[in-house]
């Protein structure tokens, strides 16, 4: 009869810390934590506690969506850990059980959560496709090094080795193979 807490940050920037100490605040006998981007359904340390739960134990999260990526993926899991004997508790919500009441308010939830990402992923797709419109959008990271200093690196190549040009330049041999074979290949079509 072990009551687990998981806690969950989706990005690098954001802390555990207010989850940790709500779920050591509700008496969670052991808190399991993991780093885990939205978008990658690899959740190691979750995967293992699910495996884990047996019947009688306590399942502690904060929220919802720190379980679930989606309305039917949640729905599932919690349904799935309620037939197994496992109770699951969501702070924001309550002891979730198979009343219809409790089905209906999980599922609700879930719902809504979707409902949050969706809108989420759409205005940062209304976001790129605006800054696309501006013509010094680039897609991607931004280059290390100007043009100036990589076309400054590769005229050095002319007296210079690779090694040598690396060591003077700091822009490293890779990126001076790459640019060169660029380079030529532009060079042949014109």
């Amino acid at each position: 009869m072990t009551v687990y807490g998981y806690a969950r940050v989706s990005t690098a920037g954001q802390d555990l810390e207010a989850q940790v100490q709500a779920l050591k605040a509700e008496g969670c006998d052991e808190i399991l934590s993991e780093h885990f981007t939205g978008t990658k359904t690899d959740r190691p340390v979750f995967t293992e506690l699910i495996g884990r739960l047996q019947a009688g134990d306590t399942l502690v999260v904060t929220k919802l969506d720190r379980i679930a990526r989606s309305a039917t993926q949640g729905s599932e899991l919690v349904r799935d850990l309620i037939d197994r004997g496992v109770r699951v508790n969501i702070l924001n919500m309550g002891v979730m059980d198979n009343r219809p009441a409790s089905k209906l308010i999980r599922n609700i939830f879930f719902a809504f959560a979707e409902f949050e990402r969706d809108l989420i992923v759409e205005r940062t797709q209304e976001g790129k496709a605006i800054a696309k419109q501006r013509d010094d959008f680039r897609e991607g990271r931004p280059r290390k090094y100007s043009k100036a200093q990589i076309e400054h690196a590769l005229d050095l190549l002319a007296s210079h080795s690779y090694t040598e040009v690396e060591r003077m330049t700091g822009i490293s041999k890779a990126t001076l193979v790459r640019r060169m074979r660029e380079r030529k290949a532009a060079q042949a079509q014109a």
